[in-house]
């Protein structure tokens, strides 16, 4: 028997333009933000999520780990875990938006994810754009000249580590990030 507590909830879209969006609280001043304990990146896929670690004083983001799914209460075990040994006090997941700002489908999963994630573990969520991460992320990979598993094998953390390290940008410049994705 399934554990109902344990499976990311079907929520509707917000069908919200992300270009539409007020202006949001700085991630600084951010009611979800803790002012203290680790920040984790998120890259949600449905098969792999990357994941990055800010350090204890939130100044650097560094690539953790690709975590392959492996279905709902897997799922909450791991980040139960990394909660608990690396102090993790807020998530950052990162929104996958059109070149225009619009929310695609990607933005609904990620959405979904991101409830369920917060919901799961009883940590805050905020929703961070993530254009261009895994663009970035594969030019650094093929800068290295690593071959493609190897790409493949750091491309979701090192993406997570990208949108981790804008989202800490824009809270030490004490600005409101240019889209700020949250509810």
């Amino acid at each position: 028997m399934k554990d109902s507590s344990s499976e990311e909830p079907k929520l509707p879209s917000s069908g919200r333009s992300v270009a539409g969006v007020e202006p949001q609280a700085s991630p600084q001043n951010h009611p979800k933000t803790p002012s203290s304990g680790r920040i984790a990146g998120i890259d949600y896929g449905t098969v792999r999520i990357g994941i990055a670690l800010t350090d204890a004083g939130r100044t650097i983001a560094s690539p953790y780990e690709n975590y392959t799914r492996s279905g709902s209460e897997a799922d909450v075990r791991r980040f139960r875990r990394l909660v608990k040994e690396e102090d993790i006090r807020l998530f950052v997941v990162g929104l996958p938006v059109h070149l225009d700002g619009n929310e695609s489908q990607k933005s609904s999963e990620a959405r979904r994810f991101g409830s369920w994630l917060e919901e799961s573990v009883g940590i805050p969520v905020v929703y961070y754009d993530e254009r261009f991460t895994s663009v970035a992320a594969e030019a650094h990979l093929q800068a290295a000249q690593l071959t493609k598993k190897r790409r493949k094998a750091r491309l979701d953390m090192l993406a997570a580590q990208i949108m981790l390290t804008a989202y800490l940008e824009s809270r030490h410049k004490g600005e409101a990030p240019p889209l700020a994705l949250d509810d």
